[in-house]
């Protein structure tokens, strides 16, 4: 609710000064031209989406996913060891991480609100270690392919979209880092 009213207030704010100083045909047109940009931009990022959820649901049948998910299972058995014992939440959690590796953060959402429904129903009413882990892995996540700013990149006529990989490798490599360090220590202040 209030970021909807900070949006419009900034909205009117600035067609309110577009008229006040004689350039309202200015503030229209661009109106109008960033409506069409946004429209252009949603239906190119929708494209490389849809690519990279298809290979998702691609990799699930094949196995891939599953293989993926053994291969980070003891790192996630460490992560989130109150959750180890239950095969279910994990599974989530791995599906969960595995799309975020991917770079899919609309196809991680999903997974991620089903683990940590999982995760909550062990402490009701307040949020475990596990589940602050898991906040932070989603938020920071590690990406090896970022789809989402590779297709925006894309669709503003970068040549080579990929290219920004070690620096994202790197930026999110540290995130997640300083993220699992920050949680295991406040964990340790203040013990459930």
């Amino acid at each position: 609710m209030t970021m909807t009213v900070i949006w419009t207030g900034m909205v009117v704010l600035s067609i309110l000064c577009g008229l006040a100083t004689g350039r309202g045909p200015a503030v229209a047109s661009a109106a109008v031209e960033g409506a069409s940009a946004a429209v252009q931009l949603a239906l190119s990022i929708a494209g490389m989406l849809c690519l990279w959820t298809g290979v998702m649901e691609v990799m699930r049948r094949s196995g891939l996913a599953d293989g993926l998910s053994q291969l980070l299972a003891p790192v996630l058995r460490r992560l989130f060891p109150q959750a180890a014992r239950d095969r279910d939440t994990m599974d989530s959690i791995s599906a969960n991480v595995s799309a975020n590796l991917l770079g899919l953060g609309s196809a991680a959402t999903p997974l991620g609100l089903e683990a940590a429904r999982r995760l909550a129903r062990r402490s009701p009413g307040t949020a475990s270690n596990d589940l602050c882990m898991l906040v932070v892995c989603n938020t920071a996540s590690i990406q090896l392919i970022p789809t989402t700013v590779a297709s925006v990149r894309a669709a503003e006529g970068c040549a080579a979209p990929f290219d920004i990989l070690p620096a994202v490798w790197l930026a999110s490599t540290l995130s997640v880092g300083v993220g699992i360090l920050a949680c295991k220590i406040f964990a340790r202040v203040w013990k459930e």
